[in-house]
């Protein structure tokens, strides 16, 4: 067998989202979470993959993503060229000429810039570090807040943002160490130079995506718009295929089908109209397929998509977990179901857990060796297979020292010129080896544990899933009257979407954080309310009741999500 059949293919999938975290009835922004990201791990990975040539990758971008991004963009740009105001409260407030006075104000700009990781974040940095550290300390004594004076704010503003950087752009630009260097004291010009920073960023990142994929660098795929469970909106019963004994809500979801469709096309839709093409892959929301899941896939004409190691497992009826006779044979290669063309890659869960949760505490160096070590062991044992690591692009980074840099950098360099191992992506993969495999069954499940646990099943996950129907209940009693205005009627589909989300299912439960299952449970309240408004309708009283009330920390063996280190 000639060398290069041997070399095995390795795909990297980065798969960036933030849920909606827009009032779409004001437009302003509750959380900010997405420019942060965006400024910080999104703006890294492209800086990463520019910066090595003969690098490979799969990026995978949610619509609802893609359009904060441009909101974002063209708001930094647009207050600096004509002050048209900023509607994210955190980003306005960096380049606000004056600081509040009042109280409540001046502690929740302390809230907000404390919400970093301590240790890589905050600590890293000695005067963001001493900044931090009297403010929690004015946050603890609220009254003391009262005697700290603006310049203390407009630093600490400034810090919180430069510590969101990302480290591409902190190790290149000179602005962003012309204002590291001086440490304290900036001005007005000074927060307005770092706002232009952050503008030019946002402006220029789907860009940079796109060049890299007409160059055949990256292969860019999309998620459904507002990233919904799809196996859920289609049949909630489907969690049962995977879990037997789980607790559902009382009745499905009507009408499941038709949203479905209308989330995947609205998600092309968004993803051409950025990118300009249509994409051959999908990654469904949490890698949550069925059977029916990738029916509709496939009628949508995608190429392929892709879920986790423990739903093969399920749908093979094996135990999942350690190497197995034959593992490598079964894992490391597509499937199809049936007589569906599109193709279903399965993830190394162990691999991909490595870097979302264990390299952070290592040596970049000994990070890189010891995947690369893995794969090598791989490749010993099979051959023309394709090992699938995918994870989230941005939580696990910011866990890391220098937001990843050393271990991004090194893994793309040392994968890019090995000579057993091949970069590639999915679509190319499908154009040549390993020849997909055939399944009679795909049990429905998710990336997560293999189930829908995370998403419906306990109390507080049913009762969010009861609420939305309602809600959709009444959206259908709306689209059905008389007469009924066009415009008002694609506003109120578009927030069913949002609402539709499975964001927000993710953090009811009393096993997670209780300030960010407040900020979820709010913002869900908040999307169903804005709903029944544009229906015409007043919102049911429990909408002004928070429902859902964390008390724990989450597993770290899960999967991280948005706020969850900040909080």
């Amino acid at each position: 067998m000639c060398a290069e059949r041997r070399r095995l293919k390795v795909v990297l999938c980065w798969h960036m989202h933030q849920p909606e975290y827009r009032n779409l009835s004001t437009g302003e922004y509750q959380l900010p979470w997405t420019y942060l990201h965006a400024l910080k791990d999104y703006v890294d990975m492209a800086g990463h993959l520019e910066a090595v040539p003969q690098a490979r990758a799969v990026v995978n971008f949610t619509p609802v993503l893609l359009e904060q991004i441009e909101d974002y963009a063209e708001q930094a740009s647009g207050f600096l060229r004509d002050g048209r105001p900023i509607r994210d409260p955190l980003l306005a407030q960096l380049v606000a000429p004056a600081m509040p006075t009042a109280r409540a104000e001046r502690l929740a700009i302390l809230g907000a810039c404390l919400r970093a990781n301590e240790q890589r974040l905050i600590r890293r940095f000695g005067p963001y570090r001493r900044l931090a550290e009297l403010a929690r300390w004015c946050a603890e004594h609220g009254d003391m807040v009262t005697y700290l004076d603006d310049q203390f704010l407009a630093d600490l503003l400034v810090w919180y943002h430069l510590a969101w950087l990302g480290e591409t752009v902190r190790r290149t630009d000179v602005r962003v160490r012309r204002l590291q260097d001086k440490q304290g004291g900036y001005s007005l010009h000074d927060r307005r130079e770092l706002l232009s920073l952050i503008a030019e960023l946002l402006s220029g990142l789907v860009g940079r995506y796109a060049v890299l994929a007409a160059q055949g660098r990256v292969e860019l795929s999309v998620t459904p718009y507002a990233h919904p469970i799809i196996p859920l909106l289609l049949d909630v019963h489907s969690a049962g295929e995977a879990m037997p004994d789980v607790r559902l809500p009382r009745d499905g979801y009507p009408g499941g089908e038709a949203r479905a469709r209308w989330q995947i096309e609205q998600g092309i839709a968004v993803f051409e109209r950025h990118f300009g093409f249509r994409p051959a892959g999908c990654w469904p929301s949490e890698g949550a397929v069925s059977g029916p899941t990738l029916a509709l896939l496939n009628e949508y004409g995608f190429r392929w998509t892709a879920s986790g190691e423990s739903v093969l497992h399920n749908s093979l009826h094996e135990p999942a977990g350690g190497p197995g006779a034959g593992r490598e044979k079964r894992l490391y290669r597509p499937y199809r179901l049936s007589d569906e063309d599109v193709a279903c890659f399965f993830r190394d869960d162990g691999l991909s857990d490595l870097i979302g949760f264990t390299y952070s505490d290592w040596h970049g160096d000994d990070a890189v060796a010891n995947l690369v070590h893995h794969l090598e062991n791989i490749a010993e044992v099979t051959t023309d297979a394709v090992v699938p690591v995918i994870l989230d692009g941005e939580n696990a980074w910011e866990y890391y020292p220098d937001n990843g840099y050393h271990f991004l950098s090194g893994l793309y360099e040392r994968l890019a010129a090995h000579p057993r191992l091949q970069l590639t992506t999915f679509s190319d993969c499908l154009a040549g080896d390993p020849t997909p495999g055939r399944l009679d069954r795909l049990v429905a499940g998710s990336w997560v544990y293999g189930t829908f646990s995370t998403w419906i099943g306990d109390r507080d996950k049913n009762r969010g899933w009861d609420m939305l129907r309602e809600a959709k209940q009444a959206f259908d009693a709306f689209a059905g009257a008389r007469d009924v205005d066009a415009g008002r009627l694609d506003l109120a589909r578009h927030q069913l979407a949002v609402c539709e989300g499975s964001d927000w299912f993710w953090w009811f439960g009393d096993y997670n954080p209780a300030d960010t299952v407040t900020d979820f449970d709010r913002l869900f309240r908040m999307h169903l309310a804005n709903l029944y408004q544009l229906l015409g309708q007043e919102p049911p009283e429990y909408l002004s009741h928070a429902f859902s009330h964390g008390t724990g920390r989450p597993e770290r063996g899960g999967v991280m999500r948005h706020g969850q280190s900040q909080g």
